[in-house]
């Protein structure tokens, strides 16, 4: 009779190299995660990442930056070099990296949302980069032109002539919004009756767009809100339109939706 013995599976070691690219996967994917928090839940506020058009751009971004880095890592480590020299190559790798996560970041920063500003008839999404950089020395006293920390609520003051308000459509023609104009800004509070009489009731954006019923009323169960206290306006930015659902005493926003209401 013929015994087999069990004989032993060999133990197969990963590469020095898939565990070093693997490695660098890990802390990229949470680069990638940290970088993201910071544009969707500080800067680009849902909606706004959509309506400014920078979500495809970023995703794209983050996504190249967190697959090539681990790539190049997985081409280059190779534990017959020299060790000097593999960590010439290894520094360089991430510096390159964070060099080009860096320069994303800081195009995705500087074109950020700063305010939501009552237009009269409209909340208008004003950029960063959209205020003129020759009007800086017009922002009214007591107003952050350039908020860091996510857009703020602003208003359009009243023209103080004929001539101030043909100025402002002519700018406006040529591309250069009067939302975006900081000698015209004033405290949104200051407002809140023009904004109510200029709002309209929400249960009338249900009824002429009927499609646009369930997002509305998830959004007023969400928000603890009824349609007898809430308004709305139409939500306007450079890449697209929503609508701004505003409690119906006060005039402050409490959701934004990608529901174009126009």
């Amino acid at each position: 009779m013929t015994i087999h013995t069990a004989q032993a599976i060999p133990h197969t070691r990963v590469p020095g190299r898939t565990r070093a690219s693997a490695v660098h996967f890990l802390f990229s994917a949470i680069l990638a995660a940290t970088c993201a928090a910071l544009v969707y839940l500080l800067w680009y506020p849902a909606p706004l990442g959509s309506m400014s058009g920078v979500s495809d751009l970023f995703v794209l971004m983050l996504g190249v930056d967190v697959v090539l880095g681990p790539l190049v890592t997985l081409v280059v480590f190779n534990t017959r070099k020299p060790r000097a020299e593999l960590a010439r190559d290894l520094v360089v790798v991430v510096l390159v990296q964070l060099g080009a996560l860096g320069y994303g970041m800081w195009t995705v920063f500087a074109g950020r949302p700063a305010h939501g500003v009552f237009e009269y008839d409209r909340i208008r999404v004003v950029h960063a980069n959209e205020i003129p950089q020759e009007f800086m020395d017009r922002v009214p006293p007591g107003i952050d032109a350039l908020p860091r920390t996510g857009p703020t609520l602003l208003a359009l003051r009243p023209f103080k002539d004929n001539s101030e308000q043909t100025s402002a459509i002519l700018a406006a023609l040529s591309g250069v919004q009067m939302s975006a104009r900081p000698e015209l800004w004033m405290d949104y509070e200051k407002a809140t009756p023009d904004i109510l009489k200029a709002a309209k009731p929400v249960a009338a954006l249900m009824a002429a767009q009927p499609a646009f019923a369930p997002a509305l009323q998830q959004a007023l169960v969400d928000h603890h809100r009824s349609i007898d206290n809430t308004v709305y306006l139409p939500l306007a930015s450079r890449a697209g339109f929503g609508t701004a659902l505003l409690d119906a005493a006060t005039a402050k926003p409490f959701a934004l939706l990608p529901l174009d209401s126009f």
